[in-house]
């Protein structure tokens, strides 16, 4: 089935309308649609638009809080814990992302834990949003149980993200997002709407054996083996067990259950530049590390050595002139 080719802006109104229509309020559809519209310019169809159908769904059949109360409550001068009331997780990462960024730049350090959340989209939007106020940032996210552990045959741990960004002076910021799974599922599904194959390193059948029919995945496989396997066990500690959340499979589906709150925990960690060293010293320092990179000569093969999120950001460059492609399907349920 063929793209449609959708401006920005469009787009970014198709979705608000599709949110609104489901009882979100204007100011939180606004954030949503910005962190899938996001996504879909870096060329991560995986977590853009396509997502709006389930955010719909979740929150026609109760799953979602269209009006939640916010909580933030302080924990020590440098952390805190928000407590998201089970609104769209977007706009409560977005918001306590606001926090930490405010504790990095009083006390040279943040933290927080948020509870009570649900699906918050690509964990690239809140790097940036922290890069663009000069804060260096981690943040992470558990999710569902779909990734095959090393050494095992049925899935665990969710392919459970994590991001970090780092400002630069005159550069773009740095920005590695990545799943601790070689894929996240929603390629897998992006695949399935494209009626594409998929890597045999992406996802396993129902015996744990890789597949590269995407209508065949049942689990999906650590990035690295055993190194992503841990970094996922990481990452459901810290954002599920440290912050009192459900953690492994005990943690709701995504895809199922739709009536019932999700109850997502994550986890961000902000660092004022100037904690250690001089604040100008450090952007200027990554504006020089990213010169030297793109200094060195490539492999065969390559044009040239890019920075994490450097790929992304150059898509997203070329999207905001020419638009972004949208599966007709897709557009379709958007304009409907």
């Amino acid at each position: 089935m063929p793209d449609v080719v959708v401006q920005k802006d469009e787009l970014t109104s198709l979705v608000i309308k599709k949110l609104t229509e489901a009882n979100v309020s204007e100011e939180h559809a606004s954030v949503v649609a910005k962190v899938l519209v996001h996504a879909d310019l870096r060329g991560v169809s995986s977590h853009g638009v396509l997502r709006t159908e389930h955010y719909v769904k979740r929150m026609n059949e109760g799953g979602m809080n269209p009006n939640p109360e916010f909580k933030v409550e302080d924990r020590g001068k440098t952390a805190a814990l928000f407590d998201g009331d089970n609104g769209m997780g977007h706009v409560i990462t977005k918001e306590a992302m606001d926090k930490a960024i405010d504790l990095a730049k009083k006390n040279g350090i943040g933290m927080v834990g948020i509870v009570n959340s649900s699906h918050c989209g690509a964990l690239s939007y809140f790097a940036e949003q922290a890069a663009r106020k000069e804060v260096v940032s981690m943040v992470m996210t558990q999710t569902d149980s779909a990734v095959v552990p090393f050494g095992g045959s049925e899935p665990y741990f969710g392919t459970n993200p994590v991001a970090y960004g780092f400002p630069a002076n005159n550069r773009k910021p740095i920005v590695l997002d990545m799943a601790t799974s070689n894929a996240a599922l929603g390629k897998v599904f992006h695949a399935r709407e494209m009626g594409e194959s998929i890597p045999d390193n992406w996802g396993a059948d129902a015996n744990g054996s890789p597949v590269t029919d995407p209508n065949l995945v049942k689990s999906l496989l650590p990035v690295g083996g055993p190194k992503g396997y841990g970094l996922g066990l990481t990452v459901d500690v810290l954002s599920g067990i440290l912050t009192g959340s459900a953690f492994g499979r005990n943690i709701a589906t995504m895809y199922g259950d739709y009536n019932n709150y999700r109850r997502l925990g994550h986890v961000i960690l902000t660092v004022d530049p100037g904690l250690f060293t001089a604040k100008d010293e450090f952007l200027f320092n990554i504006d020089q590390m990213i010169e030297e990179l793109h200094q060195l000569e490539p492999a065969e093969g390559f044009k040239s050595v890019m920075v994490p999120g450097e790929p992304e950001q150059l898509k997203e460059e070329e999207r905001r002139i020419n638009g972004i492609p949208v599966p007709e399907s897709i557009y379709e349920y958007l304009t409907l």
